[in-house]
């Protein structure tokens, strides 16, 4: 049994630990991180899985971007502890976040990551969305209104 909740500031240093233990070292070093510099991720959007025991087991964030001069969000990172991985929790994470997204106003998300597992949830490839090298553009995936949207992904406010 897991419970959400929306990720407060004292979240913070368990999800950084989450996400340390699920990613590869250096993976503030990714493009997809300088477009968080100095941006607040969408707080209302963030969310945290805890289990019984109140253990941090999962977490997703959400941050504002601009594609071509329209504003997204950027999903990311989402992970689960490796131990509660194949019991649903990123697909529950993923589908709140989604479901918060749209209630809050969002029209369209993006993300980089494999299409065949984010296909379930709605994303597709996104051939005329440009973010930031080194990235495959392959993994440049979107759920919602692309209509028309074409363009470099850039930091919000800029």
């Amino acid at each position: 049994m897991y419970v959400l909740s929306g990720e407060t500031e004292a979240d913070g240093p368990e999800v950084e630990a989450l996400f340390d233990t699920c990613f590869a070292p250096g993976r503030e070093a990714l493009s997809s991180y300088r477009l968080r510099d100095h941006v607040p991720p969408v707080g209302d959007l963030c969310l945290v899985a805890r289990d019984d025991l109140n253990i941090v087991a999962g977490a997703v964030r959400f941050w504002p971007v601009l594609v071509g001069g329209v504003e997204a969000l950027l999903l990311g990172p989402i992970a689960v502890h490796p131990t509660r991985q194949g019991e649903g929790l990123g697909a529950l994470l993923m589908e709140a976040g989604l479901h918060g997204a749209a209630e809050a106003g969002w029209v369209r998300v993006l993300l980089v990551g494999d299409a065949p597992y984010y296909e379930r949830f709605g994303f597709r490839h996104l051939p005329a969305v440009e973010m930031p090298p080194p990235t495959n553009p392959a993994r440049v995936l979107g759920h919602g209104d692309w209509e028309g949207i074409a363009g470099p992904v850039t930091r919000w406010g800029h």
